[in-house]
């Protein structure tokens, strides 16, 4: 399978693209002393996924990558397991669709019978049990170094992103110690991860020593996304489910939120933290506050 790399110079191997023409659109607009203003606002497209000759799901995203989210949706879902053999990913723009096709034929009719719609942004879907397959889980008790932790978020936050252009959009990064490698935005969190899995899925990248950063809520299904990639760690700058938190110590996840400026609180993984960074040396920021940085 042969799917076109995209790497970005900017120290990420895929980074977001602000001034990526199909994913934002100028609308005018009034503000409240009624003046005309223009701002950019983020497209959505539907994305039907099809495995082999069976439709799967139709998906709202903002369209990029859409070989990996289709690999990652189905990786994530149990549809695509570690044996399969893909040979073929491919992505019709003008149906709006991508099909994977394996060399074993599929047949997912009764997981597509059950579905549950989750707690994601622009509702996510999971066929079947949604702790299907995390029986037996137990990630790899890789250490976390908080100056890690520091390095990224002051990264992250900081990288030019859709976000920072347009807000509306949930970003995602693959993470190796203190180094973002990939970051992927989506109308949908769940979407985001996908991306990143797709990504893992087909270049062959292991998840034992990474790191999964996210904008959005520790919510179940960001945990069980997780710990079925395999990544052993997972950190966002908002905040926990009860559920989220319970599935994160079950299987061994490092879980870290409400991460802004010198705090974070660790609910899940304490043991593997190896605190190397004072707190005080690192540039607070108030309670309440937005991400900055990248275009103003």
């Amino acid at each position: 399978m042969q799917l076109e790399e995209r790497d970005n110079a900017n120290g990420y191997l895929i980074a977001p693209d602000p001034d990526a023409v199909r994913l934002t659109r100028r609308v005018t607009g009034f503000d409240q002393t009624g003046a005309a203003t223009d701002i950019s606002v983020i497209e959505e497209r539907p994305l039907t996924i099809f495995l082999n000759g069976q439709e799967i799901v139709t998906a709202m995203t903002i369209g990029d990558y859409p070989d990996y989210l289709a690999l990652g949706f189905l990786r994530n879902q149990g549809m695509l397991s570690k044996e399969d053999v893909v040979t073929g990913v491919d992505y019709d723009e003008d149906l709006e669709a991508v099909v994977v096709r394996t060399e074993t034929v599929t047949n997912h009719e009764e997981k597509l019978r059950k579905k549950t719609r989750t707690s994601g942004c622009a509702v996510g879907t999971v066929f079947g049990d949604m702790m299907e397959g995390l029986e037996g889980v137990q990630l790899p008790a890789t250490p976390l170094r908080t100056s890690w932790l520091y390095a990224l978020a002051a990264k992250i936050n900081t990288t030019p992103s859709l976000y920072l252009e347009a807000g509306a959009i949930h970003g995602t990064v693959l993470c190796h110690q203190d180094r973002p490698l990939v970051y992927m935005e989506d109308v949908g969190r769940h979407n985001a991860v996908d991306k990143i899995a797709g990504w893992m899925m087909a270049t062959g990248t292991g998840a034992e020593d990474k790191i999964l950063y996210t904008t959005g809520r520790l919510t179940s299904e960001m945990v069980i996304k997780t710990a079925m990639m395999g990544i052993p760690a997972l950190a966002s700058r908002s905040g926990f489910t009860a559920w989220g938190v319970e599935i994160a110590q079950q299987v061994g996840l490092t879980l870290i939120g409400r991460m802004r400026g010198q705090r974070f609180v660790c609910l899940s993984g304490e043991d593997r933290l190896v605190r190397d960074a004072d707190p005080d040396s690192v540039r607070d920021e108030p309670r309440k506050s937005s991400r900055k940085g990248g275009k103003t």
